[in-house]
C-alpha cells in the first residue's frame, strides 16, 4: 500500500503517515494477519532478543552508550540508521530508549505522553500505529521484544498485545471497507450557479461507465411551482 504518512513531530524523518460489506471471513483473516505479524512473523528465524526497560533504556545514542533503539508496542528496532533524527538533542529523541507508542499517534512528547499505553485507542488509531509499524520494519532492523506490557518474560504475548492485535484488525477491515466502497463509488462532484443549468459527475475510472449528469433544470423548475 501506498504508505500513508503521519507526523508526531517538526522533524524530517519520512513517516506513514477502510469491499461495502467485510464478511466474517476477512475479518477473521485481518485479525489473523495482524496477529501473526505482530508476534514477529516477518522476524529472522533465530531466537528474537528479549529486552527488559532498563537495557533498553541504555540505548539512547549517547556518548559511551551502546546504540540507539526503540521501541513500538513492544517491538524492538535498531534505529542508529535514523541517527539524526533519534539521537540525544534531536527531534524524535524522546523515543529512543523505550517504548513510546503512545506519542506515536497523540504526538504528545511530555514526560507522561511517552507511553507505551494505548489500552484506550480505538480502531483507526491502532492503525495509525501498524502504518508506523510497518514503516520501522521496512526501514529499520528488528532487535528483539521488549519484556514488560506487550510480551512476557519467554517473549510470549500478553493480555495487552492480543487486545491491541484484536483493535488492530478492526481497523483494518475498517480500512478495507472504505477502499472498497471508494472503488465502487468513486468521488463525485456537482456545480450549480444561477446562471447556468446544474451538473453532477464521478470519476470516469468507475465500472458503471460514470460520468452521470443529472437532469438539467431551469431555475423555475428548481424552485418549483
Amino acid at each position: 500500500m501506498s504508505r500513508r504518512r503521519r507526523s508526531v513531530g517538526g522533524g524530517a524523518e519520512p513517516r506513514p503517515s477502510v469491499a461495502v460489506t467485510v464478511t466474517v471471513a476477512v475479518t477473521v483473516a485481518a485479525a489473523a494477519a495482524a496477529a501473526a505479524w505482530l508476534r514477529g512473523g516477518r522476524e529472522a528465524a533465530s531466537r528474537p532478543r528479549l529486552l527488559r526497560a532498563a537495557e533498553l533504556g541504555r540505548y539512547r545514542g549517547g556518548a559511551g552508550e551502546p546504540g540507539l533503539y526503540l521501541a513500538l508496542l513492544g517491538r524492538v528496532f535498531d534505529v542508529e540508521a535514523g541517527r539524526a533524527h533519534y539521537a540525544r538533542g534531536r527531534a524524535y529523541s524522546g523515543l529512543a530508549g523505550r517504548d513510546a507508542s503512545r506519542a506515536f499517534v497523540t504526538g504528545d512528547f511530555s514526560r507522561d505522553g511517552l507511553s507505551d499505553d494505548v489500552s484506550d485507542f480505538g480502531p483507526a488509531q491502532m492503525l495509525i500505529l501498524r502504518d508506523w509499524l510497518l514503516f520501522y520494519e521496512e526501514n529499520y532492523a528488528f532487535v528483539g521484544k521488549l519484556i514488560g506490557r506487550f510480551y512476557k518474560e519467554n517473549g510470549e504475548p500478553t493480555p495487552a498485545l492480543l487486545r491491541a492485535e484484536a483493535t488492530m484488525a478492526q481497523g483494518v477491515a475498517a480500512r478495507e471497507t472504505e477502499d472498497g466502497q471508494k472503488q465502487q463509488f468513486p468521488p463525485c462532484n456537482s456545480e450549480w450557479s444561477s446562471a447556468s443549468p446544474g451538473r453532477f459527475w464521478c470519476s470516469k475510472q468507475s465500472p458503471e461507465g460514470w460520468p452521470l449528469l443529472l437532469p438539467r433544470f431551469t431555475n423555475e423548475e428548481a424552485e418549483g411551482d
